[in-house]
């Protein structure tokens, strides 16, 4: 089997690390490559100390995402830490500059996904790769009442966004001989309106 390069989001909300583990126990084989991903906001004034202090923060932040990985064996792991804009439009860069077959990440309310959508029309097209957006689950006494409250009311723990195709299918062939016998064809001729009269 090949190894699969799988990009998780890291966000320092507690949902990016939740997707982490259902990622590390759900997805991730023996030699899959998993590369820890923080994109810190990019500042108007561009000030090197305000910059390297986010930087700095960034990569902490990745660094205790590595340590949930190091408590699974065999993961390799890599961080990237990159400047980027809130919209998800670097993120999405460096998936495809990557080259990742999936990308997880945790799903909140400020989620960069939103925003990835609103701004792209499809985004496994602009990602190239699978996305997997783990939810925080709810707890169990929360998804009791809110199913008896409602039988629609469901609760969805990995949701995967992608774009449906259907292969195109051939129309069938119809069997049949153009021409099975040149010497069956019999030719007519049709007698002339000078014949006829005479």
């Amino acid at each position: 089997m090949d190894a699969r390069k799988i990009v998780v989001v890291v966000e320092d909300v507690e949902v990016a690390r939740t997707a982490l583990q259902w990622a590390l126990n759900n997805i991730i084989r023996y030699g899959d490559l998993i590369t820890l991903l923080h994109v810190y906001p990019s500042t108007p004034f561009k000030s090197k100390k305000k910059l390297r202090l986010l930087r700095l923060k960034g990569f902490q932040l990745a660094l205790s995402f590595r340590e949930i990985c190091n408590s699974f064996p065999n993961t390799k792991t890599e961080i990237v830490v990159t400047e980027g804009d809130r919209d998800g439009r670097r993120i999405a860069a460096m998936v495809r500059e990557i080259g990742a077959s999936t990308l997880v990440a945790g799903l909140h309310d400020r989620s960069f996904l939103y925003r990835l959508v609103m701004a792209q029309n499809s985004v496994a097209l602009n990602l190239n790769c699978k996305v997997l957006a783990i939810k925080q689950p709810i707890p169990l006494t929360a998804r009791t009442t809110s199913l008896q409250d409602s039988s629609i009311n469901m609760d969805f723990s990995q949701i995967e966004i992608a774009t449906l195709s259907v292969p195109e299918v051939p129309p069938p062939k119809i069997q049949y001989q153009i021409c099975p016998d040149p010497s069956a064809i019999i030719w007519r001729s049709r007698q002339s309106r000078r014949t006829r009269a005479s």
